[in-house]
């Protein structure tokens, strides 16, 4: 399984394009086969920032997202537009 956290820094008056942007990835990525959970979160001491966990299956299932068109539409053609700062921390289950 793999699991990580990314989190990214927006500009305040993108807060609500930025919303409706991660409303959408979340919805189509759910229904990926091999997505075991997307979870968008907006830090509460800080708007701004935007903190998503991303469980998938394996390797190939994370490929099959990051190949998507929502991921294309939503990701690249979207929040990479917008973020000010991206920070991905890749996690290791403990159990």
């Amino acid at each position: 399984m793999i699991s990580f956290v990314i989190r990214f820094k927006f500009a305040s008056e993108d807060r609500a394009e930025i919303a409706e942007m991660l409303r959408n990835l979340a919805d189509a990525s759910r229904k990926e086969p091999g997505c075991i959970g997307f979870f968008p979160h907006q830090v509460q001491e800080d708007p701004d920032t935007v903190l998503i966990y991303e469980r998938y299956r394996d390797e190939e299932a994370m490929a099959a997202h990051r190949d998507s068109a929502h991921f294309k539409k939503y990701v690249v053609g979207g929040l990479y537009q917008k973020m000010r700062e991206r920070n991905l921390e890749n996690l290791i289950a403990l159990v």
